[in-house]
């Protein structure tokens, strides 16, 4: 009933306004017209006593209907009036439990049926529990459409307060005869464990059915407690199985593949039909059963060959998988045993020592391959990485397991890329080699080992022309200043700068002799003048020079001592190289030989024969020397001389003549002195002025940090050079050179 307004034409009781202008007239004579006339009810409205009775029952009626699928009394619009009435005239809780006393009804005849079917497979028992839910969540639906009005009360607590929403009611009634039909979610949870685990071997299942009952379930508010607790550990005693069954049948490679095949079924599991708040569970249970118990067992059994191998792809499937399981520590441990045992067992091969540096270097190349690609590490990462730290630490340890022996052949290598016999090579590869060479450079501990050798190769180069590329060289001298500053390369810059102010002696010198009649013609020569200091020190060999070599030479001392007063010459008569001009049965050549050769072969122009005696007592080589000398040209691969009684020995008896039907093809001949023994010497005679150089920076490192501390323990002092000192040395030696000082006067001990 609602009240009602009525547009009359004056009468009593209205108030009016009346055309003429005037205000407050009480009525008239005669009705006006225009005039606005409100009658008032002549009684109060009332509502009928059976309206909330049968508005209920026509709502109970209605909710029989929709949950039995037929066709309502009225309309839906009717039944929504019916309940907006009812919560209008304050009868919402009435309405309220009509609608919980029929979900619930409904909720437990649903649930009643569900448990009376016992027969079925577990995909018909997740049939049928989710095409009930479907129809009583459709239900609940529908019927909250006309209870709507109630709900928004509900929702705002305009008049029902402390109660759930009708959707959350009908999923709470569901839920709690669910509870006591345990029967029917135990089936439904054992139905989904049963279709997962058949997915896991392969078999096809109906997803969508699978989410629809999760989905359910989560609803329901059980997916946890009832699902998720009990998936997790038939997951776990799953991968368990499979884990233990699959580590003993394949090798590591098959098996990592299947781990990283499982995460992604299991990831793509979670994605498309299991709850969110299952995946990490899920996830970690697969890594335990899978990964975490086998970790030893796949570093154990198929790292080292994966290493081997260079499998790129497989040793980044395995950082993969063990970054999950925080083993990066263990694979880390695993990567620097292998490092350290092929770099040791590299290095300690003396069979192959020629072969060191490049094996080393292949494994360099490989090693950083395998951190780069496989690992995912740069140079970006920096010392704060393990796996940079441990190729550090592994190349350090091996590199200088066998001491000094890395350093000479890392000398040696560099020696033999940058020479002239080494063809084929462009600058920018050279660049590349000499890069990675510095790599295992970077790892020796006893650098001067490197410099005194790398020293003895580069004046050898300089002196005798043999050097590929004067800018290679100079390149090289930077990356050394480079790495180890700018003292460690000194004296290399000095002998360069000599080298260069060579050239411009011997220019001015050979215009200085241009005009000069007496000197001998058609022999050129060539000297370098060196600094002593700068360059490694050779022991003076005499020798009797022939006449033409001895008057220029004694032409150069004179003009350079007339140059440079006060300065000495001395002749290094070991490093000097001849080039002689010889003519043979077979045509002329070329011969490159040393200067004690050209000094020996020269004597043959004179006399066809001689015998050893006559040679030494001409040559004035010393007897070691001169039997060096004559086994190259007669015992050699090319035989300049012939030597009589034939053998490879050189004997005071001997007798040698020029070897006239020499049958080289070549013009230029290069005679290589007999270098085993001369080699073996040289290197000792190289180390021992290393370890007298250590000696003397001992020495000055020692008086350095007296003068500083006045007063300190041998143990301190001793602390303390161990850090200073840049080259590997051992407490007894230091305490040698602390004795040598003491004995000297440089310092002494504490009387007290």
């Amino acid at each position: 009933a609602s009240a009602s307004n009525t547009l009359a034409r004056g009468g009593a009781g209205a108030t009016s306004t009346g055309n003429n202008g005037s205000h407050g007239a009480r009525g008239s004579s005669a009705p006006q017209p225009g005039v606005l006339k409100i009658n008032p009810f002549k009684r109060a409205p009332s509502v009928p006593k059976t309206f909330a009775e049968d508005a209920r029952g026509m709502l109970r009626r209605a909710i029989v209907a929709v949950q039995e699928q037929r066709a309502t009394e009225v309309s839906y619009e009717t039944l929504y009036r019916a309940v907006e009435n009812l919560c209008v005239h304050k009868h919402g809780d009435s309405a309220y439990e009509d609608f919980s006393s029929g979900a619930n009804a409904r909720a437990r005849e649903v649930l009643r049926a569900l448990d009376g079917h016992t027969i079925g497979d577990n995909e018909v028992v997740l049939a049928n529990f989710d095409r009930a839910f479907e129809e009583y969540c459709a239900q609940a639906l529908t019927l909250r459409s006309i209870f709507l009005y109630l709900d928004r009360a509900v929702a705002h607590g305009a008049s029902i307060s402390g109660r759930l929403s009708l959707w959350d009611l009908s999923l709470k009634l569901f839920h709690e005869h669910l509870e006591k039909c345990q029967g029917v979610k135990t089936r439904v949870v054992r139905g989904l464990l049963h279709a997962i685990e058949r997915e896991r071997v392969g078999e096809h299942i109906d997803r969508a059915l699978a989410k629809r009952a999760l989905r359910a379930l989560h609803a329901l508010g059980v997916y946890g407690e009832a699902f998720e607790k009990v998936f997790i550990e038939a997951s776990q005693e799953f991968y368990r199985k499979e884990g233990n069954e699959y580590s003993a049948q394949t090798d590591v490679s098959d098996y990592l593949k299947h781990c990283e095949r499982r995460l992604s079924e299991e990831s793509e599991r979670c994605t498309n039909y299991l709850d969110a708040s299952t995946a990490r569970g899920l996830m970690r249970a697969c890594e335990q059963g899978l990964i975490d118990a086998h970790i030893g067992d796949i570093l154990d059994k198929g790292f080292v060959d994966l290493m081997r191998q260079h499998r790129i792809d497989d040793l980044h499937r395995l950082h993969k998988l063990l970054a999950r399981m925080d083993g990066l520590d263990r694979l880390c441990r695993a990567f620097v045993t292998y490092l350290k045992q092929q770099g040791t067992a590299i290095v300690k091969d003396e069979e192959n020592d020629k072969d060191m540096v490049e094996r080393l270097l292949a494994m360099k190349t490989a090693v950083d391959e395998i951190v780069t690609k496989a690992f995912g590490r740069t140079a970006a990462d920096g010392s704060n990485d393990i796996f940079i730290n441990g190729v550090k630490e592994s190349f350090e340890s091996f590199v200088n397991c066998r001491q000094n022996v890395p350093a000479q052949l890392i000398a040696k290598y560099i020696d033999s890329k940058l020479k002239t016999g080494n063809k084929g090579a462009t600058e920018e590869e050279l660049e590349v080699t000499l890069d990675k060479a510095l790599m295992i450079f970077r790892y020796i501990s006893g650098k001067d080992v490197f410099e005194g050798f790398y020293k003895r190769e580069l004046a050898k180069r300089l002196l005798h022309g043999k050097s590929a590329s004067i800018d290679a060289e100079k390149s090289m001298i930077s990356k050394l200043k480079a790495e180890c500053g700018s003292q460690y390369t000194q004296q290399l810059e000095m002998m360069f700068k000599d080298i260069d102010m060579s050239r411009e002696i011997m220019h001015a010198f050979r215009q200085s002799i241009q005009e000069n009649a007496a000197l001998p013609k058609g022999i050129e020569m060539n000297v370098n003048v060196i600094t002593s200091g700068s360059w490694p020190q050779y022991s003076t060999v005499d020798v009797k020079l022939p006449e033409q070599l001895a008057m220029l030479q004694e032409n150069f001392q004179e003009f350079y001592l007339n140059k440079h007063s006060g300065r000495k010459l001395t002749w290094q008569n070991s490093q000097g190289q001849c080039v002689v001009k010889a003519q043979f049965a077979n045509g002329p050549k070329e011969l490159f030989v040393t200067l004690f050769s050209c000094v020996v072969l020269m004597q043959f122009n004179a006399k066809p024969t001689l015998t050893y005696k006559e040679i030494a007592s001409e040559s004035g080589l010393e007897e070691k020397q001169l039997k060096h000398t004559l086994q190259s040209l007669a015992c050699g691969k090319t035989r300049i001389l012939n030597k009589e009684p034939k053998s490879r020995e050189v004997n005071d008896d001997d007798v040698f003549e020029v070897n006239s039907a020499l049958s080289e093809r070549h013009f230029r001949i290069k005679i290589n002195s007999i270098q085993v023994k001369e080699q073996a010497e040289e290197n000792k005679q190289t180390l021992e002025k290393i370890f007298a150089g250590r000696e003397h920076q001992c020495d000055a490192a020692i008086v350095r940090i007296m003068k500083t501390r006045k007063t300190l323990s041998h143990a301190l002092l001793v602390s303390e050079l161990l850090a200073q000192l840049k080259f590997p040395t051992k407490p007894s030696d230091l305490k040698k050179r602390i004795e040598s000082l003491i004995e000297r006067e440089y310092i002494e001990r504490d009387r007290d």
